[in-house]
């Protein structure tokens, strides 16, 4: 089981041990893959290898996730691997259900359910709109549905020879390096297995901004799988886009009628796309919030707009730079 690390003083030693805890009869081994931290992370990491023999450590220089999971990967001894992230609170009996069906199932890779549950009034509204196809669409990782084949799936189950044939994750991709890696392992003739058995709770970020931010980056970096993949892209990635180009350009065309310019009968039309994606995120907000409080309904249509917002404009601004090779790919 193989963990990204990097300042996670707080949370590090009760994530190790949600892992130790898994009720698994075959071998089973740590590798936390430690970056530069600037917190007490790495006398954490330190205790943690002392205490339990099956955690290990590798050093991961950079910081970043996808050269983490390949220091990890490389460094592990056995036939499958398992990627934990240090916020995942995996459930108990994860280990041994992913291992059964990914040899049940003969797939490449095998994952659940990203099931994000919030505490504060704001996190449980994102949580909402994590969990629903108007917030995120309708990828089962998300929504849930039957098991079977998909495109990707919430963390993951691999065989190690597979992340070896396909040269394990692509240390370009600073964001979606799951879904990249995933389509890879498809393209290859491997396959992908969604089974919703497996759970992983997932905590949103605590603040509009830290979702701006996480959303903004979702959408730069799915154009940059885009033009990586020719024939990846669909409606639903196109959707936020659409709708932050068409909404901008019918409020512009709205502010020009109050202007009182030639033709304000049409200009004021205008208004009317602005106006009908509020009232859907309104409606919609409220239609997925069921059972919640006042205080939590009332932020999921601020949650929505930012993530659509968010998303949207990211995936336009993605810079040509971004969107360029640099190197081949190291595999582990």
């Amino acid at each position: 089981m193989v963990i990204p690390v990097l300042n996670e003083e707080r949370h590090l030693a009760s994530a190790v041990q949600m892992v130790l805890d898994q009720a698994y009869e075959g071998s089973l081994e740590v590798i936390l893959a430690i970056g530069p931290s600037t917190d007490g992370t790495d006398a954490v990491a330190a205790e943690l290898t002392a205490r339990d023999p099956r955690v290990r450590t590798v050093a991961n220089p950079t910081g970043r996730t996808p050269d983490a999971l390949n220091a990890g990967i490389a460094a592990s001894r056995y036939d499958v691997v398992v990627r934990v992230d240090g916020h995942a609170e995996i459930m108990p009996g994860y280990l041994a259900t992913a291992v059964t069906e990914l040899q049940r199932s003969g797939a490449d890779n095998v994952g659940g359910i990203m099931d994000a549950q919030g505490i504060s009034d704001l996190e449980r509204a994102v949580a909402r709109a994590m969990r629903s196809p108007l917030g995120v669409g309708n990828a089962r990782f998300h929504v849930g549905g039957g098991a079977g084949p998909a495109d990707t799936v919430y963390l993951g189950c691999f065989r190690k020879a597979t992340l070896q044939r396909v040269g394990g994750y692509d240390p370009h991709f600073t964001r979606a390096q799951d879904w990249e890696l995933n389509h890879r392992i498809r393209q290859s003739g491997g396959l992908v297995w969604f089974t919703p058995e497996l759970r992983v709770t997932y905590r949103p970020r605590g603040t509009l901004q830290a979702l701006a931010d996480q959303y903004f980056h979702y959408g730069r970096w799915r154009r940059v799988v885009a033009e990586r993949h020719e024939g990846t892209i669909n409606a639903r990635y196109l959707a936020p886009p659409a709708m932050v180009v068409g909404t901008t350009l019918a409020t512009a065309v709205g502010l020009a009628g109050l202007r009182g310019q030639r033709g304000s009968r049409w200009c004021r039309a205008g208004w009317a796309a602005p106006i009908g994606y509020a009232a859907a995120v309104t409606v919609g907000g409220a239609a997925i919030s069921t059972g919640e409080s006042w205080r939590v309904r009332r932020w999921v249509p601020v949650v929505l707009a930012t993530m659509h917002w968010s998303w949207g404009v990211g995936f336009l601004t993605s810079p040509p730079g971004l969107r360029a090779r640099r190197g081949a790919r190291g595999a582990p």
